[in-house]
Formats: structure tokens, C-alpha cells, sequence
């Protein structure tokens, strides 16, 4: 089997689950960090043609990372496409079953299962807590409806004040989003990189928690700690 992945985070599951199957895979796929497969692009701008070139028997793609035009030139080009769509923890178990089973696993890896034990009693606060989301600044954009990241937040006892908006990631003037009164302004390190230096201080006055976005948007391996690695950084922000 040979696999070309479009997606950082099921790079990472494939890897680990069967290693030797990856024969390509995009510019951002960091994890595991010995990689060794040819690289094909961005998750947004792939290089069809080397991509093409590689004789994949399978793209992994998804909805939402990847574009509709490039996964139907790939189809065109005769390779064969599964695209996934994540929108909840749930669903990420459901779909990362079906991309390994689709990749040649006979049996389900060890980390799924801790995955899954792990979010089946999540560490949860005495208290819920409302939050603001930024997934990028200039402009500044959210989290909104209808996400995976926001999924792992509520089960987490975080409720993001965007869930009912419209749009999945909508852009939000920063005076507004001071204005919703959030208990806490949470900002990952990707895909925009929120840093100590970079983010907390467009927000004085609020609390602020920097996050591990590949333990708050991954789903892969890094799920069986996501649970443990996340509320401890909330945690510390709402002390």
C-alpha cells in the first residue's frame, strides 16, 4: 500500500500505525518528526503533479483542510481520494477507524484506544467557563459553529461564546470580541501562532490561556493526552 497524506494529523496516525505506508505527505505534516516521505506542498496549494507522480493507492484528505478542486484533479488524475470530515470527538474516532482500515490496519491501534478511554471521563472544572477563540489575527478570526476544536472545549467545560454563529470561523472586530465578556480568551499555537509576546495583549483586562493547538485541533495520537495536556493549561489560566 502506498499513501499520500493531505492532512498533518493523519499523517501522524498512519505513521505510527503502519509505518513504511506514507510515501508522501504535505509541507506542514511535522509529526512524527523523523518523516522521511517526499513532500507534496501545502494542505492548500499541493503539488499535483508530484503527487501524481508518486503512484499513490490512496490520498487521505479532509473537507475542511483540503480543497474540492485539487481532490477532484487528483480523482481525474486516476488516484483514489477519501476525504474525511471531522466536526466532533466522536467523529474523529469514527473517521480515523476508516482511514486506517482504508491504509491496510487489520487491527486497531493501541493509542486509539487510550485515545478514546481518554475522552471517555475528561478532566472537567467545578465550574463551566465561557471563552473567545482566536484561530487567527489581522484579521482576527474564531472559532465558531459547528467545530472540532469547540467540541473538545465544551467537553472540557469550556462553552465558546461563536458556537452559534453562522459561520464556522467567522471574523470578529477585536473590540467586539472584548466587548462579549468572555471568562477567559483561549489562543492556540496554531494555525495562527498565538504567543506569550503575540495575542494576550490585544486582550488586558482578560484572562488569557495559551494552548497547544495540535492537542486542541489534531486528531490523531496527540487525542490520548489532548484531554489531560489541555485542561491543565485552562486550568492555570483561571486560577
Amino acid at each position: 500500500m502506498r499513501v499520500v497524506s493531505l492532512v498533518p494529523s493523519l499523517t501522524e496516525a498512519v505513521a505510527v500505525t503502519l509505518p513504511g505506508v506514507l510515501v508522501g505527505a504535505t509541507d506542514w505534516c511535522g509529526h512524527p518528526a523523523d518523516l522521511g516521505v517526499t513532500r507534496v506542498g501545502g494542505t492548500k496549494n499541493p503539488r499535483l503533479d508530484r503527487i501524481t507522480a508518486l503512484a499513490p493507492d490512496l490520498v487521505i484528505a479532509n473537507e475542511e483542510e483540503n480543497r474540492a478542486p485539487d481532490l477532484d484533479a487528483l480523482r481525474a488524475a486516476g488516484s483514489t481520494v477519501l476525504v474525511t470530515e471531522v466536526r466532533d470527538v466522536p467523529q474523529a474516532f469514527r473517521e480515523l477507524e476508516r482511514v486506517l482500515t482504508a491504509c491496510g490496519a487489520r487491527t486497531r491501534p493501541r493509542w486509539l484506544a487510550e485515545a478514546e478511554a481518554a475522552w471517555a471521563a475528561p478532566p472537567v472544572p467545578a465550574r463551566r467557563t465561557t471563552a473567545v477563540v482566536p484561530i487567527w489575527r489581522r484579521p482576527w478570526m474564531v472559532l465558531g459553529r459547528d467545530t472540532f476544536a469547540g467540541d473538545v472545549l465544551a467537553r472540557l467545560g469550556v462553552d465558546h461564546l461563536y458556537a452559534g454563529h453562522p459561520d464556522r470561523y467567522p471574523r470578529i472586530p477585536l473590540d467586539e470580541l472584548r466587548a462579549a465578556g468572555p471568562d477567559l480568551v483561549v489562543l492556540p499555537d496554531e494555525p495562527y501562532r498565538f504567543t506569550a509576546d503575540d495575542g494576550p495583549e490585544a486582550f488586558t483586562g482578560l484572562r488569557c490561556a495559551l494552548v497547544s493547538g495540535r492537542h486542541l485541533t489534531w486528531y490523531g495520537p496527540s487525542l490520548a493526552e489532548a484531554p489531560r495536556v489541555l485542561a491543565g493549561a485552562l486550568r492555570a489560566a483561571v486560577r
